[in-house]
């Protein structure tokens, strides 16, 4: 936990959770409470809960079986283990442990609906959520096992399990055990769950909104960090800036291309390279697309930026449960908690992080080239033939993206029939989340190939300087890589690179030589 994170607390139920705190909760750690107004309209919600538990007519989630068993009628004594057994039975995933931030999103996402007070939940079993989180237990979730219709039935199961002392949990050193030695060690009784309780655990769209709202946080650096990287890469080919004009731009008066170009306005600003092809008669025109298109690529990605963080704030105002309780009092059964809103973003952001990546390879393919890159060395080499300089890192690169261009294949338009044809229509969603943060992986590699590429490049147009942005860039990389030479052992220094890029650094030299934030 950071110092930051160790001095603040999120309160969940003062109003909609802002996409900051679902991150700092996440990945830093970030303490929660409960506040104040919230137990009282978790109270409400109960309240009508148990009054229905003890009516005589049927309600979903309370006196019936779930799904295509809706039709059972559980009679009271049967009520409390009907609500265990739909935990036990839904906590059926299987795979590679999810990573711990999505888990701790999901939790504290399905307590910022179990705190609106319409699932019908015990003041204590929100509690129980808050105590988990803030005891750094994560519950053991596994990749397969949602659909994204119902909610993340799987996924949410299993950390209902772990708060009912059953199943494998990590304790906040990681360690593996089981849940009820975890709670244990942290002084949480397990619950016991009444009416309704395990299913408005367990029916939210809280996994795959936890990782729409941590890739949105991953994807406005990596854009960024884009933009820094294609600066370099146009100084590294002699190019041009012409074609960035602000008055160029208000023609197609795209909000994410204005952005795009004016960063690299900004960065290319001062370039003693751009200022020597300028006065040089080089006979062109006008540069390649993967130059001069770079805004509209890079802009239309941020567009895309756009639509989905209105889409998450939409989901992060929402409860989403079903049955929920209403404001004035009812049951009622609906749909919210299918995922088509969310997994629609989620795919339409992987398209975006391949479109980016698809425009940053072919600017590295163009600088390694001697026949397109104006003078600069065969793949960068020390000597050409003797040495493969950055050659295989295009390789590299280039497998990464045709991985991408297959990870923005749609999971959305995918559906398949679950239980008995009761649940005939499902999102995809937690899959397509799954493999966006899969993708962002990969732009992020992409994109410190672009830039560990170009770094060279510009080092070797010497006693040319770079624009002091990208300048700093490349000497702030230089600190922990080193510059041209003989042939190296090449993934180290690609992966201090992707370190470089992934840490927010590479975008805070630049922002400190230019003394303004990139947009």
């Amino acid at each position: 936990m950071t110092t930051a994170a160790a001095a603040r607390t999120v309160w969940v139920g003062a109003g909609p959770l802002d996409a900051d705190d679902v991150v700092s909760v996440a990945r830093e750690g970030t303490r929660i409470a409960l506040a104040p107004e919230a137990a009282k309209e978790i109270r409400r919600g109960r309240e009508v809960v148990e009054l229905l538990a003890g009516d005589s007519s049927p309600h979903y989630g309370v006196s019936t079986g779930f799904g295509a068993l809706a039709g059972r009628r559980i009679p009271p004594s049967a009520r409390a283990r009907l609500q265990r057994n739909l935990v036990r039975s839904h906590a059926a995933g299987t795979g590679p442990e999810v990573e711990r931030e999505v888990i701790r999103a999901l939790m504290l996402l399905r307590l910022s609906t179990l705190v609106t007070g319409r699932t019908g939940v015990r003041v204590r079993t929100a509690r129980a959520y808050a105590d988990m989180l803030n005891a750094g237990i994560t519950p053991v979730v596994h990749e397969y096992g949602s659909l994204g219709c119902s909610g993340d039935l799987a996924p949410l199961a299993h950390c209902a399990l772990a708060v009912m002392g059953e199943g494998t949990a990590r304790d906040a050193n990681g360690t593996l055990m089981p849940a009820a030695q975890a709670l244990d060690a942290a002084g949480i009784a397990p619950l016991d769950l009444g009416e309704k309780e395990g299913l408005s655990l367990i029916n939210g769209t809280d996994g795959m909104l936890g990782m729409l709202i941590l890739a949105l946080n991953d994807l406005r650096l990596l854009l960024r960090t884009a933009d820094i990287a294609a600066a370099m890469s146009v100084e590294a080919l002699l190019g041009t800036d012409a074609a960035f004009a602000d008055d160029l731009q208000t023609l197609r008066p795209h909000p994410g291309q204005s952005s795009s170009a004016g960063n690299l306005r900004v960065l290319l600003t001062g370039s003693q390279v751009l200022a020597e092809h300028q006065r040089a008669d080089c006979g062109c025109v006008q540069d390649a697309y993967s130059l001069r298109c770079t805004p509209q690529v890079h802009g239309a990605a941020r567009d895309t930026l756009g639509h989905a963080e209105r889409v998450a704030s939409r989901e992060l105002a929402s409860a989403v449960d079903n049955p929920v309780v209403t404001a004035d009092g009812r049951l009622a059964s609906n749909g919210n908690f299918h995922g088509a809103p969310i997994s629609c973003v989620l795919d339409f952001l992987a398209i975006s992080v391949a479109d980016v990546a698809s425009i940053a390879e072919r600017r590295t393919d163009r600088v390694l080239d001697p026949t397109r890159n104006h003078g600069l060395p065969a793949f960068l080499a020390a000597d050409p033939g003797v040495d493969s300089g950055h050659m295989i890192a295009q390789y590299t690169q280039a497998a990464v993206v045709s991985e991408l261009k297959r990870l923005a294949t749609p999971a959305s338009v995918d559906s398949i029939p679950s239980s008995a044809m009761q649940e005939d229509h499902v999102s995809m969603g937690w899959s397509a989340a799954r493999k966006l943060r899969r993708a962002l992986d990969g732009l992020a590699r992409v994109l410190a190939v672009e830039l560990y590429t170009s770094a060279r490049a510009l080092d070797l147009r010497a006693p040319l300087n770079p624009a002091p942005a990208t300048g700093a860039v490349r000497d702030g990389l230089r600190r922990t890589v080193p510059g041209p030479g003989p042939d190296r052992f090449l993934a180290p220094e690609i992966e201090a690179t992707l370190r470089y890029v992934v840490s927010g650094r590479a975008m805070a030299e630049a922002e400190a030589e230019t003394g303004r934030t990139l947009a």
